[in-house]
């Protein structure tokens, strides 16, 4: 898996302490930037979280590149959709030597890997075959949830805390974890006050939402701020 922030909203911290200090404030916008130095910013932004006035969030967006991870990914991924997705398109792109994905319980064990790799192949030829008789649009419905893809996502602030919240989850399937892990790590390094209380719902001030089916095993602080309890990208 390979994650790379391409572009953001410049200035995301100071920008949304700005949008949010214009709800409550009669001072025209310019003012209002040039109140917000320094530290100023950064606590009004604290001062928002801590009311969940989360739609100043929505006017900075994150453009992340994602590579090198898998159908089943992409399939859960596009289902947030307050988010702008560019995808390969398997109409136009070849596949007859398609990367995959292996998930860690089959790389784990011998029989399932042996297994794995056998229908792979056995895919990797019906494909090419089908190519003979069929165009690309129909004999890509052959092909399996573990082949790569890449991509283009953008998304905004709001959209990523929900995001989070319930990706970052130990609930939430391991590939779309370690991406979820990833993308946070990258936005707080950029907008660290908007993204300060951004994690599993287990670390946010409304707890786990998950009910019944909770994990019972609550992140720590650590673990959101990157220390040497930061969870395992696999598990």
């Amino acid at each position: 898996m390979r994650v790379k922030l391409l572009a953001h909203t410049p200035e995301p911290d100071n920008l949304v302490a700005a949008a949010a200090r214009l709800c409550y404030s009669g001072a025209d916008i310019a003012t209002i930037k040039m109140r917000l130095q320094g530290d100023k910013a950064a606590s009004m932004v604290a001062k928002l979280l801590a009311l969940g006035h989360e739609s100043p969030l929505e006017h900075v967006s994150f453009t992340f590149g994602i590579e090198g991870v898998s159908r089943a990914l992409s399939h859960q991924l596009v289902r947030h959709r307050m988010a702008s997705y560019s995808q390969q398109s398997q109409r136009y792109v070849a596949e007859e030597d398609f990367e995959f994905i292996t998930p860690p319980t089959i790389a784990d064990s011998a029989e399932a890997g042996r297994e794995f790799l056998a229908a792979i192949g056995a895919i990797r030829r019906a494909y090419s075959s089908l190519l003979l008789h069929v165009p690309a649009e129909d004999a890509r419905y052959v092909l399996p949830n573990a082949c790569a893809t890449k991509l283009v996502a953008t998304l905004n602030a709001r959209s990523l805390y929900n995001f989070f919240a319930l990706r970052c989850c130990r609930r939430a399937q391991w590939e779309i974890r370690a991406l979820a892990w990833e993308m946070l790590r990258l936005v707080r390094d950029v907008a660290p006050h908007v993204f300060d209380q951004a994690g599993p719902g287990c670390l946010s001030v409304h707890g786990c939402s998950e009910g019944q089916m909770s994990c019972g095993s609550p992140y720590s602080k650590s673990e959101l701020d990157g220390g040497k309890d930061e969870p395992d990208r696999r598990a």
